[in-house]
């Protein structure tokens, strides 16, 4: 892998290969050239090369004559909270996500606190490669200075929206699985102001994961035993950079990342209406809901800045993508874990049920995903094949091909970093969502 992956709000790569320290650099001077004047705030997710990635933004920002504030090892949706509040021109995550060790990457943040939407993306990307950082002369030389407190005012906004009290009184024990990313640090705050007893997983940011960094069931099979041995009433299971939320029930039952949206949706909208966003690859759940409470419902294209561009346009009172990735507008416009498990919490207590009570009440599907080998060049030919082989669908093109149907629909992606098509169906059941997959997939081996 001899180039980083990048997209228009972030870069991530093979630390060594991919990735290096003048790669590193560059990017974050294109962020320098294009973001408004004023400060720049940097964090990262615990990695075990983060220090040294962090060094090199810091030093670079410094030597572009920008006021650097370091944030150490938080979250993501921390650090929106930071640039928002502190009035930074932007920020810079260390980060990469859910993705093996060898890889790191660098998430840009505008000063709205979001991650940055693609057309300032992609004036970032045409900085980059003209590759011409102004360098400043010693005088003008950018200070670095750490922040004392990096999470009061994130675990304040959160606390701010649900009944503190009630879930106090209800006092849960909570499994937490921060897999030694940054999730903990705000993490057991958070569950201790609740009055939350937590029984803590990873929860030193090492970087040193105990188990494969994505949240998925099979990642999870070992937690799921952990939380019925800590008899706890829940299981909250974060990525390394603590944007993305898995749940488990108090029987061990792994519910997922697609229900922590819906979870969170269904306890929001029963307490304030306004207007729900989700991706185009996200599960019907939340359409169902929101139309169950009488809200306005959109989709956007897959991405956080897509749906974050979407909510703003239709002033959404909630969203999110279904990776696990819930957002409220009022606490900031980032994919939060730290929301979920609060808002998931206060859901349990207002209603006086268990977590599995609330998913089983859920709309229930079933999502399959699958990918084909297919030249990007072939690409437009497949969508339009699969188009014709379901003429009965809906068919809308905001993201390669969505296909909609009564109780089930599909989505066709090229891949942004490979020669291959995604599948992902869904459907009211496993075999139709399978089945749906293999028809898609079939169409497309034929192009």
């Amino acid at each position: 892998m001899s180039e980083p992956i990048i997209s228009v709000s972030g870069l991530r790569g093979i630390v060594g290969e991919s990735l290096t320290p003048a790669v590193a650099m560059r990017y974050v001077a294109a962020l320098a050239a294009t973001a408004p004047p004023g400060t720049i705030v940097v964090s990262r997710d615990g990695r075990t090369t983060g220090a040294m990635l962090a060094a090199t933004v810091h030093s670079t920002l410094a030597a572009l004559g920008r006021e650097v504030l370091d944030a150490g090892i938080a979250a993501t949706p921390t650090l929106g909270v930071l640039v928002q509040s502190l009035g930074a021109a932007g920020g810079v995550q260390i980060s990469a996500s859910h993705n093996p060790l060898p890889y790191n990457g660098l998430k840009l943040f505008g000063s709205e606190g979001r991650v940055i939407p693609a057309a300032l993306g992609r004036t970032v990307l045409d900085a980059y490669e003209q590759n011409a950082p102004k360098w400043v002369s010693h005088e003008a030389v950018g200070s670095i200075t750490p922040l004392a407190d990096t999470t009061a005012e994130h675990c304040r906004r959160i606390l701010a929206e649900v009944d503190v009290e009630s879930v106090r009184a209800a006092r849960f024990r909570v499994l937490l699985d921060s897999n030694a990313g940054s999730g903990s640090i705000l993490g057991r705050r958070l569950l201790e102001a609740l009055g939350c007893e937590v029984v803590l997983l990873g929860g030193e940011p090492t970087g040193r994961f105990v188990h494969p960094p994505e949240p998925t069931a099979e990642n999870l099979a070992g937690v799921r035993q952990q939380v019925i041995d800590a008899r706890a009433a829940v299981g909250f299971c974060q990525d390394p950079d603590a944007d993305r939320l898995a749940v488990i029930d108090e029987n061990g039952r792994y519910i997922g990342e697609e229900y922590t949206l819906a979870l969170c949706l269904q306890h929001v909208l029963a307490q304030r209406k306004g207007p729900v966003v989700t991706n185009c690859a996200s599960s019907r759940m939340a359409e169902d809901i929101a139309r169950a409470h009488g809200a306005a419902f959109a989709r956007s294209a897959v991405g956080e800045a897509n749906v974050v561009d979407r909510m703003l346009a239709t002033s959404a009172v909630f969203g999110g993508e279904g990776s696990g990735g819930p957002i409220d507008p009022r606490v900031v416009l980032v994919r939060d874990s730290f929301v979920g498990m609060a808002y998931i919490l206060a859901a349990m207590a207002r209603r006086k049920m268990k977590v599995s009570a609330l998913a089983d009440e859920l709309p229930r599907y079933e999502i399959r995903k699958g990918t084909v080998q297919l030249s990007p060049a072939k690409l437009a030919a497949a969508l339009d094949a699969v188009a014709a082989r379901f003429p009965e669908a809906r068919a809308d093109r905001l993201d390669g091909l969505r296909l909609d149907w009564p109780d089930r629909w599909a989505i066709i992606r090229g891949s942004n970093t490979e020669p291959l098509v995604r599948v992902i169906a869904e459907a009211p059941n496993a075999a139709d969502a399978d089945e749906l997959v293999a028809a898609c997939r079939a169409v497309i081996a034929k192009i």
